[in-house]
């Protein structure tokens, strides 16, 4: 990565903030895209004299002003809705800002004949419920949410711009993320309604559903290694520790991990567009060199700590829904 130039769409974010940290370690040269509609930009508050940084939404054609100003080595491509819910509640907003800027981006890098390697954050929402576990990058692709159709049809048109114009492109497919700086999902959520009441823990479902949990850290780091080791030619990698743990085992550890003992009860209601069991396998990404994960343990000790420093034990910020997970 030394003396490379990379543009990280979403920089400002969860997952885009950890990368972009990442990047900085490898001595690459850091540009940030992000229109801070879901951040403040605090997420890089420890990099900032690092990083360059650009306020701009990358569907306005001022953005693609912008790219036709800079050369880079690489854009990671993490901007847009990154939830299940809100493409099942609107699936024109997902569209509109999922699928519809990652297309003008291959257009603009095909039209110019760039070299310039693009990497597409996916979601293993693309499998919808599997037919096996852990699920590998071959099985059938039968999204059950207008989120998971977005992100497969982005997947398929940059295998096609690969095959067909010899773009450098690869999608990875998150499983269930979690960590330092995410305030949605099924971590923060039992975190937050423990820290309101310790003694009470609700969980949707039956406590058999099952997610595969990566700590955001490996995120980045796999993200790394798929630019510097892939072979950049439309492939896929699943990005996941190859653990399935059900949302029982997941809030029995976080409010260990808390030091809590609630009584955890379970609705036996699940969100739509959610399937019921995700673990996947992480071959494809161990075979271009990244095979080691933190222990769900660890990454929970790390992320209650950054709870507990950002809100304290009494004051808490806003709060997503609590089915949000």
């Amino acid at each position: 990565m030394n003396r490379s130039k990379a543009l990280v769409t979403g920089g400002a974010g969860f997952i885009g903030s950890h990368l972009v940290e990442r990047l900085l370690e490898g001595m690459t040269e850091v540009v940030v895209a992000d229109n801070l509609s879901n951040s403040s930009g605090e997420n890089l508050e420890a990099v900032k004299q690092d990083t360059s940084f650009i306020k701009i939404d990358t569907r306005s054609e001022s953005f693609f002003d912008f790219l036709e100003q800079e050369s880079f080595d690489v854009i990671f491509h993490l901007a847009g809705n990154a939830y299940v819910p809100p493409s099942v509640r609107d699936p024109r907003y997902d569209l509109d800002l999922n699928f519809s800027p990652l297309f003008r981006i291959l257009e603009f890098l095909k039209e110019r004949q760039s070299d310039t390697a693009l990497i597409f954050t996916s979601s293993a929402a693309v499998y919808g419920n599997p037919l096996y576990l852990p699920i590998k990058e071959i099985h059938p692709t039968v999204p059950i949410s207008p989120y998971g159709v977005g992100k497969l049809a982005g997947e398929r048109y940059m295998a096609v711009f690969s095959e067909l114009y010899g773009l450098r492109t690869a999608s990875v497919r998150l499983f269930s993320i979690y960590g330092p700086r995410q305030e949605k999902q099924l971590v923060y959520d039992f975190m937050v309604k423990l820290r309101k009441t310790s003694g009470l823990l609700e969980v949707l479902g039956n406590g058999r559903q099952t997610r595969d949990l990566v700590y955001v850290k490996d995120v980045a780091g796999a993200l790394c290694t798929v630019w510097e080791n892939g072979k950049l030619a439309g492939e896929v990698y699943n990005i996941a520790t190859g653990k399935e743990n059900s949302t029982a085992e997941i809030a029995q550890a976080v409010t260990e991990s808390m030091g809590f003992q609630p009584n955890i009860t379970f609705t036996g209601k699940t969100r739509g567009g959610d399937p019921e069991r995700w673990c996947g396998d992480n071959e494809q990404l161990a075979k271009i060199g990244f095979k080691k994960f933190m222990p769900l343990r660890e990454g929970l000790e790390e992320t209650v700590r950054w709870f507990d420093s950002c809100f304290g034990a009494t004051t808490l910020k806003k709060w997503t829904d609590p089915a949000s997970h």
